[in-house]
């Protein structure tokens, strides 16, 4: 019986990979449209694969405003070390449907922002880059149903991330307005 057991896990764990991989080799698709200005103000990070420059944070938002000239004036915070950590960048849409986009936060550095999966209400959005390292779970409040978040982490693992990676951030205060 246990090694029926251990014989199925390998099955299915290797079906799981190779999924992964396979999904891995076709391009990330983003949402169809972004209507930036219903986009913009305040997302809170659910969960994210783990990067070293978010290492330490918890309480975790971005804020997102329309500049003049038609960037994107980036806003991230976070408590770290029980201080808070306030980093400013700009993005750039790269393309014609909104959902890519070049985020800026040191000169001459820029990485991919891609809108992967949207709320038609705008209160989660998904966000990837297309070499599938990188992975953010937003919400327009500093939670989000499991039901919800499930269905989401189910959506990414089917465009090729590894959800395994995905780590739920702790939300214990608002830090969006400071």
């Amino acid at each position: 019986m246990k090694k029926e057991i251990l014989a199925t896990s390998v099955v299915l764990g290797l079906g799981l990979t190779a999924l992964a991989i396979h999904a891995g080799c076709k391009p990330l698709e983003t949402v169809k449209y972004v209507e930036l200005k219903k986009y913009m103000g305040t997302w809170f990070e659910i969960a994210a694969f783990p990067q070293p420059f978010e290492k330490g944070c918890i309480c975790t938002s971005a804020t997102y405003g329309l500049a003049e000239d038609g960037s994107v004036i980036v806003k991230n915070r976070c408590i770290k070390d029980d201080k808070l950590k306030v980093t400013e960048g700009r993005a750039f849409v790269t393309d014609h449907t909104n959902a890519k986009l070049d985020v800026q936060f040191f000169w001459p550095f820029k990485g991919k922002y891609w809108i992967i999966d949207l709320a038609k209400d705008y209160s989660y959005a998904v966000v990837g880059h297309p070499n599938r390292n990188y992975l953010w779970i937003l919400s327009r409040r500093p939670t989000l149903d499991e039901q919800t978040y499930n269905e989401l982490v189910v959506r990414a693992a089917d465009k090729g991330f590894d959800v395994r990676n995905l780590v739920k951030t702790a939300q214990i205060a608002d830090v969006s307005s400071i």
